[in-house]
């Protein structure tokens, strides 16, 4: 199999970018990416065939940052005619799978649909500028327009969540393959009560480690246990995602809150076999590696009761699902008060991750639609 992945960026080190290295590693594929910077993602990508593509548009750089990013990636791909010999190519994160515009045999794993167009737009554009909002508001339907029309043309669409899938239906109208992501397990490990709370997500507003604030912030009020709650997450150069940052220190300012940006995988690991439990508030989540992560580490997750998270976690067995940081709260210190279920739901969410997500499920369904991809 001659695989191709198309993908933005390799930058930081989350699920999307952790599935992509899978690919490459099974099938031996070249990726094409516009953008790589080996010190901030996965090092293992150093052993893959990457390929740096791509040109500069002419005034781009007057735009917004994120505007500015997603016109280059828009209109490299769209014009990109892959002139070496392949079997399929995987695109990835959007606009990749503009990549059917000028080439065939496209197999798009959609990671989500882009959140700043759809169902996060009207969030994101309360926060900007007159002009920003002019901007991104002609930039939003021009994406809208061309995807729609490259999206039909695509041989074939997996996804990573029935969540996800959902979003493909209902803003493209096409159907997918849900193909769940694995982990690597054996990879993870549990040493014990550490007496932290771990937040471990991307520092965007869209995994709202405000709102983990809030709820630690009400538990300390109500315990008399001295806790402590680590963020640990990948932090970006997007101005957005820096302003996020400065945020959260401000929120965190007289609590035991460590926020920690770009920690070695090795550091994460760690981070989650030491955590108390795990607290995650993403908005409307796609899926969420960190999730797996946390329940590989043996380790309850008390998430918000939205998105795929609903699926992942098993109310009362594995962990929480929570509607608000108040319910939060409640339910960090139910955990505290009851030491026993912190070790059965560790348990539970371990022999759940290792029944259902392993890399070797993923690749048994994956094989079978790239093959298929292959043969239109």
């Amino acid at each position: 199999m001659k695989l191709i992945i198309i993908q933005p960026y390799l930058n930081l080190r989350g699920g999307a970018e952790r599935v992509m290295l899978k690919i490459a590693q099974h099938y031996d594929a070249k990726i094409y990416t516009l953008e790589y910077s080996p010190n901030t993602t996965f090092p293992e990508f150093k052993d893959t065939n990457i390929q740096i593509v791509g040109k500069k548009v002419p005034l781009s750089e007057m735009l917004p940052y994120r505007a500015s990013q997603g016109l280059r990636y828009g209109y490299n791909f769209y014009n990109m005619q892959i002139k070496e010999d392949y079997d399929v190519l995987n695109a990835h994160i959007s606009p990749s799978e503009w990549i059917r515009h000028k080439n065939l045999r496209v197999l798009w794993y959609c990671h989500t649909p882009p959140r700043e167009v759809y169902d996060l737009y009207e969030s994101r554009m309360r926060n900007r500028s007159y002009r920003q909002k002019i901007i991104y508001s002609t930039m939003a339907k021009t994406y809208k327009f061309i995807s729609n029309r490259v999206v039909k043309s695509i041989e074939e669409i997996a996804t990573n969540s029935t969540n996800t899938q959902e979003r493909i239906k209902k803003y493209y109208g096409k159907n997918s393959i849900v193909i769940n992501p694995g982990i690597d397990f054996k990879d993870y490990w549990n040493e014990g009560d550490g007496k932290y709370f771990l937040c471990p997500s991307r520092l965007t507003p869209n995994k709202r480690q405000d709102y983990i604030i809030e709820a630690y912030k009400k538990f300390c009020a109500k315990s008399k246990r001295r806790y402590g709650l680590v963020l640990a997450g990948a932090l970006s150069s997007d101005p957005e995602h820096q302003e996020y940052y400065k945020k959260l220190v401000q929120l965190a300012r007289g609590l035991d809150v460590k926020i920690q940006a770009n920690l070695p995988e090795k550091d994460m690991k760690e981070m989650y076999a030491n955590a108390t439990a795990v607290l995650l508030a993403p908005q409307n989540e796609d899926f969420g590696i960190v999730y797996l992560e946390a329940m590989s580490s043996s380790k309850p997750v008390i998430s918000v009761n939205e998105g795929e998270p609903r699926r992942l976690v098993h109310e009362g067995k594995t962990g929480f699902l929570v509607n608000s940081p108040q319910h939060m709260c409640d339910r960090m210190l139910e955990l505290l008060a009851d030491k026993p279920l912190i070790e059965r739901m560790g348990k539970n969410a371990r022999n759940d991750v290792e029944t259902k997500y392993s890399w070797d499920k993923f690749f048994k369904k994956f094989d079978t639609v790239i093959a298929q991809v292959k043969e239109k």
